[in-house]
């Protein structure tokens, strides 16, 4: 997933809230559990989020995950976060990296079988 932070994301230093990224990162971390487990899918857990650097308006934000585990409920993800600086000389830098738990869930938001509906 690629997206570009917009001033209406930044603190008045220019930088991006962390929370706006934390949301970024679970949209990207969730599409692999979603297709896995061929339904809905909740957060049930940040076991891990570790911001290395600011991110600024501008960067070019590269999101991209990895599944770590499957359980018979769950799917552990890793997402690495990446900015593209400086479009007139561009250099890349990891700015965040996360951890993060996604149960499969049925109708009623309660867990269930991965791979069953």
């Amino acid at each position: 997933m690629r997206v570009m932070p917009m001033p209406a994301d930044a603190n008045g230093n220019g930088d991006i809230f962390g929370g706006w990224i934390m949301a970024q990162v679970d949209l990207a971390g969730s599409v692999l559990p979603a297709r896995i487990s061929r339904g809905r899918i909740a957060t049930v857990a940040v076991n891990e989020f570790i911001f290395k650097q600011p991110v600024s308006v501008g960067d070019l934000l590269s999101f991209y995950a990895q599944v770590t585990r499957i359980g018979r409920t769950s799917i552990t993800v890793h997402v690495e976060v990446f900015a593209e600086r400086n479009p007139a000389n561009p250099h890349v830098v990891k700015v965040t990296e996360a951890n993060l738990t996604y149960v499969a869930i049925d109708r009623e938001g309660k867990s269930r079988v991965i791979g069953e509906a």
